[in-house]
């Protein structure tokens, strides 16, 4: 049985007592002896049980570089490093993470209902591509009304630009970036200005270069294989200690860097047929962790699963992630304004499947799906809004294009206020994607920088065999040149445009509704209806709490349609997509007296009215 996790401190790796001594602490069952070399001097580490090693000196200090001798002599940075100075190949550096100055002491994170998420990669959303530019930009999206950023992965990968994804120190922050202390000064600034951080972690694979897990001990299993390559073994044997590298992973980011939520990646990829499987492990030691701390924080997943059981409470079986990414809202309403029915977008109809995901969460619950040849999911009929994060775009559904396009390169300007609305209007948790509230047009594009030959020319036949079910013609952009990656950066000069700042505002607007009228802040995914007219392509959503009612009636076609409303009493009229404050020239009654009136092409329009 796994010895229990101790929630309060970081045992593994380079430590720091507090008292001028340093604790060393690697697992290594594949080792019969190893030394750690430091400050040109070289000592062997005492074996404990399990395949653990230790050490305790005072000759280690913080800002110290170390790497571990294996006995064939060669040396081999820490799996459980906080700082990659030298790259992914070279030695690790020891830090004291207990040394920043927090002044977060009176942050309280959000209730769940309340996130409104903004995904960022960090390298490419400020001119600097580090820390320091994010922090920079916070005021921008306090403005906004974001309560929650969400940081693409930020582990050690190699090179200096990568989504993220290749990571292969889960415990280091990239150097590139600003490292641990510009991750600790960004976190502190956003609590400070009322924003939450939520961080991407990847425990599903480890990326393939500076990947020396192997050395050590049995991190991967051969049972299973990830798209991405080996398996993590968290059921073979040897696991529970792979079990509580990830687990102390997970409760340093909460203790040590003030995170508030993580987002695992693709959790359906993590192979686990243990009798508690890891997510669960990982909901018990966090829900320890907040009782022990008096602290919230949450877990959200990304899962290409219809199965509620990931989102599920414990005590009913389930997981009890806070949340997953709801990928099939995105698919319906990118398909519903008309955009190419190509490779897993084929398995949906436009706005019939749009108004399933808004009653329903998932469209496929049980139904056969052509793209996957079989049925697929079931019911999620207990699981509130809450817990499903939607979106118009994110990483990857633009990242994974050949071209990276944004939908701001893909819809006209009218559609692109449509589908934020249907978004951010939702009775679910919003997420937007870097750039998409002004409307920015870079691409963001996939990058990487190997350095292996090798890998390079398999990160490039990758590329091309990936899109052969959704394109027919060009290429992809070189995942490995540089200019991928500065083409990909943000263009912040944008805002001055009038049609960028003006869709700004509208977004503004929308996330100022979504906050304060009752209908859309309470995430009731019951008090709802949901009519569309499948010829037209005109969708109504109708939401309400208590007395306080809402429709937004959204034209997806490029003709004006006619849509009838309650009857019995006006409506005001309070946010219009065709209003001249952000560039519409086509704007609906601003009070409806009749039940019915005429929606102008690509159009969203929001009443709202109050009934005993």
């Amino acid at each position: 049985m796994m010895q229990a996790v101790d929630i309060d401190r970081r045992r593994l790796g380079v430590n720091f007592t507090g008292e001028g001594l340093a604790t060393v602490r690697l697992w290594a069952p594949k080792l019969e002896e190893v030394h750690i070399r430091f400050n040109n001097q070289t000592m062997p580490l005492l074996p404990e049980a399990h395949g653990y090693w230790t050490l305790t000196t005072p000759n280690l200090q913080p800002g110290d570089d170390y790497e571990f001798i294996t006995p064939n002599g060669k040396a081999i940075p820490d799996p459980a490093s906080l700082c990659q100075p030298y790259g992914v190949h070279g030695a690790s550096r020891a830090l004291d993470l207990a040394a920043f100055a927090w002044t977060d002491h009176k942050w309280v994170n959000p209730s769940q209902d309340d996130y409104i998420f903004y995904e960022i990669h960090v390298g490419t959303f400020s001119p600097q591509g580090n820390f320091q530019g994010v922090i920079e930009k916070l005021p921008h999206l306090k403005a906004l009304g974001i309560t929650a950023i969400e940081l693409m992965p930020v582990a050690q990968f190699p090179g200096t630009r990568n989504w993220g994804y290749d990571g292969v120190f889960p415990y280091a922050v990239h150097t590139t970036y600003g490292g641990a202390r510009g991750l600790q000064e960004l976190v502190n600034r956003c609590h400070t200005l009322g924003i939450a951080v939520v961080l991407d972690v990847v425990y599903n694979h480890l990326g393939p270069e500076g990947n020396y897990f192997k050395e050590f001990g049995p991190y991967f299993t051969s049972k299973y294989k990830t798209p991405w390559g080996e398996a993590i073994n968290f059921d073979d044997a040897h696991c529970d200690d792979v079990r509580r590298f990830f687990i102390e992973n997970v409760l340093m980011w909460f203790r040590d860097f003030h995170i508030d939520a993580l987002r695992l990646d693709a959790v359906h990829a993590i192979k686990d047929f243990s009798p508690v499987h890891i997510l669960k492990a990982i909901r018990q030691e966090v829900d320890a962790f907040i009782q022990n701390h008096w602290c919230m924080h949450y877990l959200f997943v990304e899962l290409d699963l219809n199965d509620p059981r990931y989102i599920d409470l414990v005590k009913r079986g389930g997981y009890g992630m806070d949340a997953q990414w709801a990928d099939e809202f995105h698919h319906a309403l990118r398909v519903t304004t008309g955009q190419e029915r190509s490779g897993y977008y084929a398995d949906f109809q436009g706005v019939g499947h749009l108004a399933k995901a808004y009653r329903d969460a998932y469209v496929y619950d049980g139904q056969y799906s052509e793209h996957r040849l079989k049925c697929f999911g079931i019911p999620a009929t207990q699981q509130a809004g809450n817990k499903f994060i939607v979106f118009s775009q994110n990483h990857d559904q633009v990242g994974n294009r050949m071209h990276g396009e944004r939908t701001s390169a893909l819809v006209s300007f009218r559609l692109l206020k449509v589908m934020a609305g249907a978004t951010i209007l939702s009775p679910y948790l919003p997420l937007l994607f870097m750039g998409e509230e002004y409307g920015e047009k870079n691409p963001f594009q996939y990058f990487v920088h190997h350095g292996d030959p090798q890998l390079i020319r398999h990160v490039r036949r990758g590329r091309r065999e990936e899109f052969a079910a959704f394109h027919t013609r060009g290429e992809a952009p070189d995942p490995q040149s540089e200019s991928t990656f500065i083409n990909s950066k943000l263009q912040w000069d944008r805002l001055q445009e009038d049609e960028h700042q003006a869709l700004f505002h509208y977004y503004q607007a929308l996330i100022e509704l979504r906050k304060k009228h009752p209908a859309f802040h309470h995430l009731d995914r019951f008090a709802l209806e949901v009519f569309c007219e499948k010829e037209a392509n005109v969708l109504v959503l109708h939401r309400w709490h208590h007395s306080d009612h809402a429709w937004c009636a959204m034209n997806f076609s490029k003709s004006a349609q006619p849509v009838a409303l309650v009857e019995d009493q006006p409506l005001l009229n309070v946010l219009d997509s065709g209003d001249a404050h952000w560039k519409g020239d086509e704007p609906s009654p601003s009070i409806l007296h009749a039940g019915s009136f005429i929606l102008p092409p690509e159009s969203l329009v929001v009443y709202t009215g109050k009934y005993d």
